[in-house]
């Protein structure tokens, strides 16, 4: 993996496009580099389309703001949103857009979405017509809700559909494109010294920049037999996708399991050889392959509900767990991570931040291992941290979705404001 990763990045500083910009988040790379391999993916993708007409944000009336993604259902990017539009929707200052990418799943997420926003369903159209149809509707404000993600299409915000466009959410980078004007961050995500790696303008929410559906109820925990775990012992999890799993990551894991005698380590599945690969791993690492515990995946709701049979979320670096984080802290399980140098490294520190749990923010690995030894060894220790996580859950800002729709409001009024709008005319 190393030479692999030598190789990805002497290609990059040599001009290469070599790597998807979403790909090269999982490297260990500075946001420098990150900013480099996204504008070489942008200037193909410019290089390839032809801008619409430049129009302007309107001068009075709502502001028609509008959400791209293939998100829009029992995915990420829904389960974050629904909750916010809903709030949103009573507005009067907005009028609400989804361009959904992909075709309604049948899920309750997007009946809600439907519910709570003028969705428009672009699935079956070309880049140009879905371009079209956006300008057609008078968007003033377009946010990208994919990014270099997978599934999206960089090729209609290039022909700039709205007169402001704005990356926020569900790529954790930066686009490195023209046609993004704005990134929509928080104080501690991208702080001050990132912003030079940044192409677009970076507007603060005075909150944590991820929202979360608070409606959601947790299903009764499955016992500890139905999820596979032993009767006794701590259990450590770490729900990410397994393209986080690199050896830091796992090193750091197994440590932790090396030093809490009888706990195990709660991992989802992952495609292919992945899982006999960990075990092949932890073997390795002189650890009982068995403490490696999988989950298959699973419908949200159960999924959810085993968050509660999980003593402690470990983090991964440089790609933090993200909706994975948020889903953790909803259901009560703390999670410990290791703030790194880039958006993607710092989005579990960030909703630890404005949580009020810092101090689940670890300075270094070693200070990674010793707090979860710590805690993993002291169950007194453990239990007095998840209880002041439910409190901290109910009196933080982190999950409330009214207040975030007012600060989100605010941020676009202003912005728009800055372009011409002078608001609605309430008499």
């Amino acid at each position: 993996m190393d030479t692999l990763a030598t190789q990805v990045r002497a290609a990059l500083a040599a001009g290469q496009g070599a790597v998807e910009p979403f790909a090269f988040l999982s490297e260990d790379a500075s946001a420098a580099e990150q900013l480099a391999c996204a504008r070489a993916r942008a200037t193909v993708v410019a290089s390839a389309v032809c801008p619409l007409p430049t129009v302007k944000v309107r001068e009075h009336g709502p502001l028609r703001v509008g959400f791209l993604s293939n998100g829009f259902g029992a995915h990420p990017t829904g389960l974050l949103t629904v909750a916010l539009f809903e709030h949103l929707r009573h507005d009067p200052s907005l009028q609400l857009h989804l361009f959904a990418l992909n075709r309604a799943d049948g899920s309750r997420i997007r009946e809600r979405l439907q519910a709570a926003t003028r969705l428009h369903d672009v699935a079956a159209l070309r880049h140009a017509d879905i371009a079209a149809r956006i300008r057609a509707q008078g968007i003033d404000l377009l946010f990208d809700l994919r990014g270099w993600g997978g599934g999206g299409t960089p090729e209609v915000l290039a022909m700039r559909p709205a007169p402001l466009q704005l990356n926020w959410l569900a790529y954790p980078g930066t686009s490195g494109a023209r046609w993004l004007d704005a990134v929509v961050a928080d104080g501690f995500v991208l702080p001050a010294p990132l912003e030079s790696h940044f192409s677009e303008r970076v507007l603060r929410l005075p909150r944590a920049f991820q929202p979360s559906d608070n409606t959601r109820v947790l299903e009764p925990a499955p016992s500890r037999a139905e999820c596979g775990l032993p009767e006794h012992g701590v259990v450590f999890c770490c729900f990410n996708n397994s393209y986080k799993l690199n050896p830091r990551s796992m090193g750091r894991a197994f440590a932790v399991l090396q030093a809490v005698p009888g706990s195990v380590l709660w991992l989802l599945s992952g495609p292919g050889q992945a899982d006999a690969r960990l075990r092949t791993a932890a073997q390795a690492a002189g650890l009982d392959p068995a403490r490696l515990v999988f989950m298959v995946k699973l419908p949200h709701p159960q999924y959810l509900a085993r968050y509660q049979r999980a003593d402690l979320f470990l983090d991964t670096h440089p790609y933090n767990a993200h909706t994975t984080a948020s889903d953790a802290l909803w259901a009560g399980c703390p999670v410990l991570t290791c703030p790194g140098d880039t958006f993607a490294a710092r989005v579990a520190g960030s909703l630890n931040h404005h949580l009020g749990l810092a101090r689940m923010n670890a300075a270094d690995d070693a200070a990674f291992i010793a707090t979860a030894s710590a805690l993993g060894n002291d169950p007194a220790a453990l239990a007095a941290l998840r209880a002041e996580l439910a409190q901290a859950r109910d009196r933080s800002g982190l999950f409330d979705m009214a207040g975030f729709a007012l600060d989100l409001s605010a941020l676009l009024q202003r912005l728009a404001g800055e372009h011409g709008w002078q608001g609605v005319d309430n008499t």
